[in-house]
């Protein structure tokens, strides 16, 4: 159950709050109120201790309750127009990306680009990046020169659960780990 929650968390918290009758602030916060009541409409468990459990449990750390937890957000991932402010750092040399053999031909020619979200996603190490890629099949990783990007002039930002953000991976960054 707790993952049907998370899923659904995904959707209205990333990319369509109102299906969950949500507004999201500038910094994609939603009232946890309003999330309960919506989850309570959908049937779902609408109890605050389960949702605070779906926060803590979710392996990937998607989502993030604000310090007197009246709020509640999704990390990154949105299609949705917020400004999550996540600070600029200097990424390790090399980070990570998971994906698909079908993607490949693609991704060498053009680069990673964040498609329908704000930025293109990257992991600080192999097995996240795996099983990010493992979602759509058999992953694929690419180790990305995010050091050399940086010194290139690439700004990233580091979220709250790890997670190195930038705005695109140009193919000349990229190789086949």
């Amino acid at each position: 159950m707790t993952k049907s929650i998370s899923k659904t968390l995904s959707l209205w918290l990333r990319h369509a709050p109102e299906r969950a009758g949500l507004t999201l602030d500038s910094a994609g916060w939603a009232p946890v109120d309003g999330v309960l009541a919506a989850l309570a409409r959908k049937r779902l468990p609408d109890d605050p201790d389960t949702l605070h459990r779906v926060v803590a449990d979710c392996d990937k750390q998607r989502f993030e309750l604000s310090p007197d937890g009246s709020l509640i957000r999704a990390r990154q991932g949105h299609s949705t127009a917020v400004d999550l402010d996540w600070p600029v750092a200097e990424p390790p040399e090399h980070l990570f990306h998971g994906t698909v053999e079908r993607f490949l031909p693609q991704i060498l020619a053009e680069g990673l680009k964040p498609m329908a979200r704000h930025h293109v996603h990257l992991s600080p190490d192999i097995e996240t990046a795996s099983r990010v890629g493992a979602r759509r099949g058999e992953p694929l990783i690419l180790r990305i020169a995010a050091g050399a990007m940086a010194r290139a002039g690439h700004v990233f930002h580091l979220s709250s659960n790890g997670v190195w953000l930038a705005d695109e991976v140009p193919p000349e960054f990229i190789e086949r780990s």
